[in-house]
C-alpha cells in the first residue's frame, strides 16, 4: 500500500531523540525552549510554544484571545472538527465561512458578505479562524482587512502548512494575524510524533499562550530589587511558582521537541520534494478527467495534500467506486474534508446540508492522492498508472 502521507525519520533524528533519553530531563528541559526559538527564527516570528498536539494550541489560542460565553468564532466546513471545536470547548459558538472554489480555502467574498450581514444584526464573530487547507496560504491581507473593519481577531489554522510561504514571507509569521497554529502529526510535513505549536509577536499574547499549556502557572520574579516583598518574604523562594489562570497540562516532551528541532533542519528539502511531486502529479495528470489544485499567485504551498476533484459528469464511475478501486490497487487514497457542519454532532447544534454549497460540491468531488517527501517516482507513476486504468 501506498499511503497518502508518511513520515520520513533519519538516522539524525533517531540521534537527537536518543540523546534526550540519556539526559536527565525527558521533558521540562531545554530541548522545548531551543525547538521554539528555532521555529520562531525560521518563521520570522517573536516566539512560539510547543504543546501536545495542534488541538492544543487551537484551544489556547482562544482562551489567550478571552473566547468565551456569548462570544462567536468563525472558520471554514473544509477543515478537520478540531478546527470549529476549540471555541466549544471555550463555551462560545460557531459559524461556518463557505470556500472558495479554486483554492478550497475561505471565501474573502463569502466572509465579506457574512460579515456585513452579521453587523447589521449585531453578531460579529470574536474570532475568525482562516485554515490553510492542504498547505497553501489564505487571502491573508484580504482577511486583515477585514478584521480591521470589522474588529475580529485572526487565529490561522497553519496545521497544513509548515514550511509554506504567503507574499514571499514565512506562513507563520503572524505578521497579519494574533495567533499561527501548527501541527506536527505523522502524516504533516515534519512531525514530532504528535505535537503543535503555536506563534505570536505580542509579548503579553505570547506570555499567555505559554503558561495557558502548563496549567497557567508562572514562576514569578525572585530578584527583582524592587520588589520588596518578594525579596524578603520566605514564601517567594526559588522554589515559588503561581497559578494565575486556569490552565492545562499541554506541554510538549523533550523527547518530542528534539525529533522536532532535527526535523525542523529538514522542513525545506521536505517541502521542495513535495512541490516537486506536485508539479509532476500536474503534468502526469493533464489528460484525465480530473481537477488539479489551483495556486492562488500570492502563495507557494507547502503541499501537505494533493487533492483532485473528479470530474464525475466525464467519468461513468462514482467517487466511491474510484476510491475504493484505489485503495483495491494499493493506492492508500484518502478525503480531507467531509463539511464540519454535516457531522452528526453538529446538526444537532442546528447546521444542515445544503448551508455551505461550495463546501459540500467539493467534497462529493475530491480525492487526496498520496504525498510524502520520500515519495519515489515510480511510486507516483503506480498512483497514476492505477487511477488512469480507473478512469478509461
Amino acid at each position: 500500500m501506498i499511503p497518502y502521507g508518511r513520515q520520513d525519520i533519519s538516522a539524525e533524528d533517531i540521534d537527537a531523540v536518543t540523546q534526550v533519553l540519556r539526559s536527565d530531563w525527558l521533558t521540562q528541559g531545554q530541548a522545548g525552549p531551543r525547538f521554539e526559538q528555532a521555529m520562531a527564527d525560521y518563521c520570522g516570528a517573536r516566539s512560539a510554544a510547543a504543546v501536545s498536539n495542534a488541538t492544543a494550541a487551537l484551544h489556547i489560542a482562544c482562551l489567550a484571545l478571552d473566547l468565551g460565553p456569548g462570544d462567536t468564532l468563525w472558520t471554514v466546513p473544509n477543515t478537520f472538527v478540531a478546527s470549529a471545536n476549540c471555541a466549544l470547548y471555550c463555551g462560545a459558538s460557531v459559524d461556518f465561512v463557505d470556500i472558495d472554489p479554486r483554492t478550497y480555502n475561505m471565501s474573502v467574498a463569502a466572509l465579506a458578505e457574512k460579515l456585513a450581514q452579521a453587523s447589521a444584526q449585531g453578531k460579529l464573530p470574536k474570532i475568525v479562524v482562516p485554515v490553510h487547507f492542504a498547505g497553501q496560504s489564505c487571502e491573508m491581507t484580504e482577511i486583515r482587512a477585514l478584521a480591521d473593519r470589522y474588529g475580529f481577531r485572526i487565529i490561522e489554522d497553519a496545521s497544513h502548512a509548515v514550511g509554506g510561504d504567503y507574499l514571499g514571507r514565512k506562513i507563520g509569521s503572524g505578521h497579519l494575524s494574533d495567533v499561527v497554529v501548527f501541527s506536527f502529526h505523522p502524516v504533516k510535513i515534519i512531525t514530532t510524533g504528535e505535537g503543535g505549536m503555536t506563534l505570536a509577536n505580542d509579548p503579553k499574547l505570547a506570555e499567555r499562550l505559554a503558561y495557558l499549556r502548563t496549567h497557567g502557572i508562572v514562576r514569578p520574579v525572585q530578584s527583582d530589587p524592587a520588589d520588596a516583598r518578594r525579596s524578603n518574604e520566605d514564601r517567594y523562594g526559588p522554589w515559588t511558582y503561581e497559578q494565575v489562570e486556569l490552565g492545562f497540562n499541554y506541554r510538549m516532551t523533550d523527547i518530542q521537541a528534539a525529533l522536532g528541532a532535527s526535523q525542523l533542519g529538514r522542513l525545506d528539502a521536505f517541502v521542495a520534494r513535495r512541490r516537486e511531486l506536485a508539479a509532476r502529479y500536474d503534468t502526469l495528470l493533464a489528460k484525465l478527467p480530473v481537477t488539479c489544485p489551483w495556486q492562488h499567485p500570492d502563495t507557494n504551498s507547502a503541499w501537505h495534500l494533493y487533492v483532485i476533484r473528479l470530474r464525475r459528469n466525464e467519468i461513468k464511475l462514482t467517487r466511491r467506486q474510484v476510491f475504493e478501486a484505489l485503495r483495491a490497487a494499493g493506492i492508500g487514497v484518502n478525503v480531507h474534508y467531509i463539511p464540519v457542519h454535516t457531522q452528526p454532532y453538529y446538526q444537532r447544534l442546528g447546521f444542515s446540508t445544503g448551508m455551505f454549497p461550495e463546501a459540500e460540491s467539493y467534497y462529493q468531488d475530491a480525492i487526496t492522492l498520496p504525498l510524502f517527501s520520500k515519495m519515489t517516482d515510480a511510486e507516483q507513476d503506480a498512483v497514476v498508472a492505477a487511477l488512469t486504468t480507473i478512469l478509461s
